[in-house]
């Protein structure tokens, strides 16, 4: 075989030192350190419930306004209800009159 076509042998050395030297990699490697892993959890996990508590103080803000905006959309209808009641009762007081009118008539025939 030449150097550009490995043979078998030479193939299965090649993996076998490849796999010794991932073994070597693995194992020179610092054991995990349990107290760094549960603070790194532990400031994820705050930093997850700050980020929460942000979120639903965003929402109950946006329900406050929501809340105050459908009350001065409430008031302003009161508002126009108030202003339109002088009106009916304008329209009331000129039916009755009408009313009377047209009784007062009746009676004379």
């Amino acid at each position: 075989m030449s150097y550009k076509d490995p043979g078998l042998q030479d193939r299965l050395a090649s993996a076998a030192k490849a796999k010794q030297a991932a073994l070597e990699k693995l194992k020179a490697r610092p054991p995990v350190d349990v107290s760094a892993v549960a603070e790194r959890l532990a400031a994820r996990e705050a930093k997850e419930a700050a980020a929460s508590e942000k979120r639903a103080a965003q929402i109950a803000e946006r329900t406050r306004l929501a809340e105050e905006k459908a009350e001065q959309k409430r008031l302003a209808a009161e508002e126009e209800a108030a202003k339109i009641k002088p009106e009916l009762s304008e329209a009331e007081k000129k039916a009755n009159r009408d009313a009377r009118y047209a009784a007062r008539k009746q009676r004379k025939r």
